[in-house]
């Protein structure tokens, strides 16, 4: 995660540099609150009572910051780099096989259109890629340590859809409500679900400042 923060620091900086280069370049930093969704997974050739890893609806945060690229007459094309962090996603299953949370940040620099920027409503899409890291818990969901492995870094898949929305009286700052798809790898669970993918569903709402 610390490689991950590095690298966010390092596009920051040189973001804060070409607008010091160029006064037509639009700049953009977003932070938006919201609930992550990911299906529960039945856990192959077993019967035993509750043989489902469930997954939990956790809190996340969004961070991303945008550059815009190029205006049309329709719209923007910006270039972003969201970053989504889980501190608690908390797992159950019917054994004490599986950790009892896990926390995941996934980093995925992508290309956004947004359409009718100067209306009070402007939507958008996303889509994109980079990388996610897992890390599970020290302790599993019932009793004892995991001794399993707890960190796992994967390819992501983005794609996202939202709104902006002009706020009175607040020129530089709008409303953002956004939903977005991260398809990762499976998180280090313990447990083989027969998948090697999953949808990691995040809905979310914050503020947009523009620089």
């Amino acid at each position: 995660m610390r490689k991950f923060a590095a690298a966010l620091v390092i596009l920051l900086a040189g973001g804060t540099v070409t607008l010091a280069q160029s006064q037509e370049t639009s700049n953009e930093l977003s932070a938006t609150v919201g609930r992550t969704f990911i299906s529960d997974q039945t856990v192959p050739n077993t019967n035993f009572f509750d043989n489902t890893v469930h997954f939990g609806i956790a809190w996340s945060v969004e961070f991303n910051y945008a550059r815009k690229l190029r205006s049309y007459r329709w719209g923007t094309l910006s270039a972003e780099v969201p970053v989504l962090f889980t501190p608690d996603e908390d797992l159950n299953y019917g054994l004490n096989q599986v950790p009892a949370d896990y926390k995941s940040l996934f980093v995925t620099p992508a290309a956004r259109v947004t359409f009718l920027r100067d209306l009070p409503f402007s939507p958008w899409v996303s889509f994109g890629g980079g990388i996610g890291h897992f890390q599970a818990s020290r302790d599993l969901i019932f009793f004892g340590k995991n001794t399993g492995h707890r960190v796992k870094t994967t390819g992501v898949l983005q794609g996202g859809v939202g709104m902006d929305v002009k706020l009175p009286k607040l020129e530089h700052t709008r409303f953002r409500f956004e939903a977005r798809d991260d398809w990762s790898g499976v998180p280090p669970i313990n447990v083989n679900t027969g998948k090697t993918r999953q949808h990691n569903y995040y809905v979310g709402g914050g503020l947009v400042f523009f620089f």
